[in-house]
């Protein structure tokens, strides 16, 4: 189960580089910053403007723990996207993390047998379940599967649309919201504080279906998209607001 603890697992290290770019970045000392974790506490850091742009002057991933600089990049796209809960940003870094993990994203837990490659596939399933707590992490994974491949893929959904007739963004924001409002409303989602969390991503899926483009242009895939699939990229998206 993907949990909101990316901030949490922070090392020793990691904070210190923080602190390290921060104190570069800022020409504030080391210790005025530490001050300011202390009495502030560590977002105060994290969620600094410079942060982020002075991580990824340091060598981003090359250079940075993985962790910090998924954090501070989903942290600082959904803050400018007006998207203000940093446990929302916690959730949706973790997310990325875990998927990047071999297989994690085509299927609902670590170590299930079970791989799903389209969302019929899960919804299927969901409907014949019977276990709650399968049904629950079918019903989580709805969600994550449909927000990874249409934030992080943007320009695959646009193609498949106008080469074979697939379903665009709606299709993934509406099934995705879908899933995480079913999985709130599951008792688990409860015993682990995630219920806020997967309303909140259901009600903003949009915004953070679209922040992701951003940072999958800007930081994953920087080979230019083809101009045309990119146009009726921002054409289904305009529809889509109308």
């Amino acid at each position: 189960m993907i949990l909101p603890n990316v901030r949490a697992s922070f090392s020793a290290n990691e904070i210190d580089i923080l602190v390290r770019v921060l104190e570069r970045e800022t020409r504030r000392s080391r210790r005025a910053l530490e001050r300011q974790m202390i009495e502030e506490g560590l977002d105060s850091l994290l969620d600094h403007p410079g942060t982020f742009s002075a991580i990824m002057d340091r060598g981003g991933l090359s250079a940075i723990p993985s962790r910090l600089v998924f954090y501070v990049m989903v942290r600082r796209t959904l803050l400018d996207s007006g998207l203000e809960n940093p446990i929302v940003a916690d959730y949706i870094a973790a997310l990325l993390i875990e998927f990047a993990m071999g297989q994690r994203a085509y299927r609902i837990a670590p170590y299930d047998d079970a791989t799903y490659h389209y969302l019929v596939d899960l919804i299927a399933d969901l409907e014949e379940e019977t276990s709650e707590r399968r049904k629950f992490l079918l019903q989580v994974h709805l969600g994550n599967f449909s927000l990874w491949l249409s934030g992080l893929f943007p320009d695959h959904v646009v193609a498949r649309v106008h080469r074979r007739g697939a379903p665009g963004f709606a299709y993934y924001e509406d099934l995705g919201a879908t899933g995480y409002r079913l999985a709130s409303t599951c008792e688990l989602a409860g015993q682990f504080d995630l219920a806020r969390v997967y309303i909140e991503v259901a009600d903003g899926f949009r915004a953070v279906r679209r922040a992701l483009n951003r940072v999958s242009d800007h930081y994953f895939f920087r080979r230019p998209p083809s101009p045309v699939d990119r146009l009726l990229g921002e054409v289904a998206d305009g529809l889509r607001e109308g």
